[in-house]
């Protein structure tokens, strides 16, 4: 049985928007390489929002409106972005402890 700190938080979100977790062996498997994938389109994405948000922001004809939904789509990659940065930070402390 892998044990909770081992497993990996994946980069979607279950029913109710509950964190989704992989328990594998093989960091090569399907299931990871998904979720390898999916975090490098997200962090493409966030990327992307933050080159729109810095030609938004000198835009002085950008409305409410334009400025609401670009927040509201920041918001969405920064959550993104911070689920990627905590799984990715709990997967180096599991190798880090498998090597002590």
């Amino acid at each position: 049985m892998t044990a909770r700190n081992e497993l990996r938080l994946l980069p979607w979100s279950g029913p109710e928007g509950k964190p989704c977790y992989l328990s594998t062996d093989a960091s090569g498997g399907y299931m990871s390489r998904l979720a390898d994938n999916i975090e490098a389109v997200q962090l493409g994405t966030a990327a992307e929002l933050l080159e729109q948000a810095s030609d938004t922001l000198i835009d002085q004809e950008a409305g409410t409106e334009d400025l609401r939904q670009l927040a509201k789509e920041l918001t969405g990659a920064l959550r993104d972005a911070l689920r990627i940065a905590t799984s990715r930070g709990h997967l180096l402390a599991v190798s880090e402890s498998h090597r002590s």
